[in-house]
This record gives structure tokens, C-alpha cells and sequence, in this order.
């Protein structure tokens, strides 16, 4: 089966729609968007992209929050389903999210649920968005299900992008001193060795000779250091892909000094605030935890969830359950169980996440406040490395020549 990009016109809206469809070939491609009701103007076969084009094309978190906000504005005013994700698909800037909503319709036309057709896109909409549009349908409330998505979705975005923001500079300094360090290895060093190599009896420090060695060793043999390099690369990517570099990247992430109570933060943040958006679109409490589970993006944090589930399913409280469960704060089972007992649970997940959202907003400012004069002294440390590297043998020619 073919990608055929498509330019057609909806009859009824007079507007122009870009997108793309899967099909055997153009005849199948044009009966598949006339069957949409729309006319098709131009098909083509759609050729493959580099890597810069799957990056334009890649599917944001910000396009998804407007596609569930448009989407739940105009089904609130009354629009049928398919005439709605049209209407969106036309405002949707990216052509890669045209071809997923176009696909969705289809299905939906094919006599698919709206949460069935989304479930083929599992790397577009996830298992929370699957379930709350599932709910929304199930309820008649899918407009208020789709606001919530939005919403959840822009709280989990802000708090990765305040990490992110806070991680910018650290990077930015660290890659310049590594800049700056190669540099000299590789240009200044050699010379370095050129000028000591014609005198009688001059010896170089040990960190001058060890640098030396490096650069000599990385000019000659730089081939050597590239696939050493690669292959790190790819065995550290294959080793963090697999179970034991999961456990291992996601216990650290728990447990490592300043990051680990930052991290641990987030995932209350995610674990409270996905659970008050799913339990607001009445989904049954163990299909929250399941959903939840998957969704938290933390092997150990997941294995908890599913005991926790064993003994909700048991008859124990959720509060219960999940009391004394290392992998979670106490502040978590404690306002569960107000929630529980005033039946308010929604509530309470919900003010729980707003406490840790905070909280995760004043952790990255203590981290950026502890990290900058980290660097410096580091920045320091390397600088002075270099420079007695380099001055270090000029003192000891000095103190040789005022001896003779």
C-alpha cells in the first residue's frame, strides 16, 4: 500500500484540504477522498522524506492540545463528528497530523468508534487520550473529555519544558568547555611538544605529557576514536532500550542526589493529575491505574501500580495500597484517603497535582541555583588544568636557564 498526497475541496465548507491517504494505487486513492465527500482536486504518490522532513512533520504536543481544543469547541456548538475533525484537519498547519486526522475519518466512516480510530495512531494518541475520548463517547460528555485532554496534556508539556529550560545551560557550558579543551589538546599541545622537542634535557610535567599523549594519540589514530565513539553510542542506546538499562536509567532517575527528588516529584505530578483527568471522565478506578501505569513512563513506578492494583482488586482502599510503597511519596496516599473518605477523590488528585507542580517549579529553581556555581568551579578546574599544562614547562626552562 501507497502514501498518496492529496489536494481536495469540501463541497460544503468551499475550503481547500491538504492531506495524505493510504491506498493501492490513484483510482483507490480519489474513491477513498470522494467517499470522504470531498472533491479531490490533485493525487500524487508521496516520496519518501529525509530526515529533516520527518522532523518538520513531526507531530507536537502543542498540535495535539489545539486539535483536542478546537475539536471539543465545535462538537460543544453542535457540529457532527466527522464535519468537525474536517474543520479541524483544514486549520491543522501540519501535513503529517492532516494525513492521521484524514485517516481517522475514514475509519470513522467505515463504521469505526471515534476512540477505535484514534487507537490505530498509538503514536499520536496515547493510552490516556485513547481512554477519555472512549469515556467522553461512552458518557455523551465527549466535548468536556476532549478539554480535559487538553488540558492534561499542557500540564505534563509545561513541566517538561521547565526541565528542559532548566537544562539548557548546563549543556551549553559544558559542550563549550568541551569545545574549548579539545581545542587546545589538538592545536596547542603539539606545539607545545615541537618547541621542548629540540631542547637537551628539557622534561615536560605528567599532565603535559598525558595531554600530549592524547592529542598525538587522536591526531593519528582519529578514525579509531570516531567508531569507539559510535559504537558507545550504539551499544548505550541498545543497552538503555532493554529491560536491565530501563530498571537501571529509571531507578537512578528515583534515586540519584538533587535530580532523584526532582524526578520523584514529576512522576506524582503525572501519576495524580492523569488520575484526577481520568476519574473526571468516569473511568472505573482499576482502568484508571492500568492506563495511569502505562502512561507514567517508569518501569519501577509501573510495577508498583499493577500491585497496587492486585490489592485494589483484593478489597483494600486505593489510599491502603499504596501506603508504604517506597516508590511513591507519602503525600500521595495521605490526600487519596481524605478524597476517599469525603468523596472527593477527583478533588484531591487534583489538588495533589497542583502541590507537586509547584513543587517541581521550585526544585528546578534550587537546581539551577546549586548547578551554575558547580560549573564554575569545574569551568575553573579545567581552565586551570590547561593553562599549567602549557606554563608549567615554560617555569621549568626558566629555572634551567637561570641555573646555568
Amino acid at each position: 500500500m501507497l502514501t498518496f498526497k492529496y489536494t481536495a475541496r469540501d463541497p460544503a465548507t468551499k475550503k481547500k484540504i491538504i492531506a495524505e491517504v493510504d491506498a493501492d494505487n490513484e483510482k483507490s486513492a480519489a474513491k477513498i477522498i470522494r467517499d470522504q465527500g470531498l472533491i479531490p482536486v490533485s493525487v500524487t504518490a508521496n516520496k519518501e522524506g529525509g530526515l529533516f522532513s520527518k522532523f518538520k512533520n513531526r507531530i507536537s504536543t502543542k498540535d495535539k492540545v489545539l486539535f483536542s481544543r478546537q475539536l471539543s469547541t465545535l462538537i460543544n456548538a453542535g457540529l457532527p463528528l466527522v464535519q468537525s475533525l474536517r474543520n479541524v484537519s483544514g486549520q491543522t498547519q501540519n501535513k503529517a497530523f492532516q494525513a492521521v486526522i484524514a485517516k481517522i475519518i475514514t475509519d470513522i466512516e467505515a463504521g469505526s468508534s471515534f476512540h477505535e480510530a484514534l487507537a490505530k495512531h498509538p503514536k499520536v494518541f496515547n493510552d490516556v487520550f485513547v481512554n477519555l475520548v472512549a469515556a467522553g463517547e461512552a458518557s455523551g460528555t465527549l466535548d468536556k473529555a476532549l478539554a480535559r485532554l487538553a488540558d492534561q496534556q499542557e500540564k505534563d508539556a509545561e513541566i517538561v519544558r521547565k526541565i528542559r529550560g532548566a537544562m539548557v545551560y548546563p549543556v551549553i557550558v559544558l559542550v563549550v568547555m568541551v569545545a574549548v579543551v579539545g581545542f587546545m589538546i589538538l592545536t596547542v599541545m603539539p606545539q607545545v611538544e615541537k618547541i621542548y622537542a629540540d631542547l637537551p634535557g628539557a622534561s615536560l610535567p605528567l599532565i603535559t605529557r598525558v595531554l600530549i599523549a592524547i592529542a598525538n594519540f587522536t591526531t593519528k589514530y582519529w578514525w579509531i576514536v570516531l567508531i569507539a565513539l559510535a559504537l558507545t553510542a550504539f551499544f548505550t542506546t541498545r543497552w538503555a532500550r532493554s529491560l536491565g538499562g530501563k530498571e537501571a536509567i529509571d531507578k537512578a532517575k528515583m534515586r540519584m542526589p538533587v535530580f532523584g527528588p526532582l524526578f520523584m516529584k514529576v512522576y506524582m505530578a503525572r501519576f495524580t493529575r492523569t488520575g484526577a483527568t481520568l476519574v473526571a471522565s468516569g473511568v472505573p478506578l482499576i482502568q484508571m491505574l492500568e492506563i495511569v501505569g502505562r502512561a507514567i513512563n517508569n518501569i519501577h513506578l509501573e510495577r508498583s501500580i499493577n500491585k497496587i492494583i492486585e490489592k485494589v482488586k483484593g478489597g483494600k482502599a486505593l489510599s491502603e495500597s499504596i501506603k508504604g510503597d517506597d516508590n511513591f511519596l507519602t503525600l500521595v496516599p495521605d490526600m487519596i484517603r481524605i478524597g476517599e473518605q469525603s468523596g472527593s477523590l477527583e478533588d484531591m488528585l487534583e489538588r495533589t497535582a497542583e502541590y507537586y507542580e509547584k513543587e517541581v517549579d521550585q526544585q528546578i529553581k534550587t537546581i539551577s541555583t546549586i548547578i551554575e556555581p558547580i560549573l564554575m568551579v569545574l569551568l575553573g578546574v579545567v581552565a586551570f588544568g590547561i593553562v599549567a599544562a602549557v606554563l608549567l614547562p615554560v617555569y621549568g626552562l626558566v629555572n634551567q636557564t637561570n641555573i646555568v
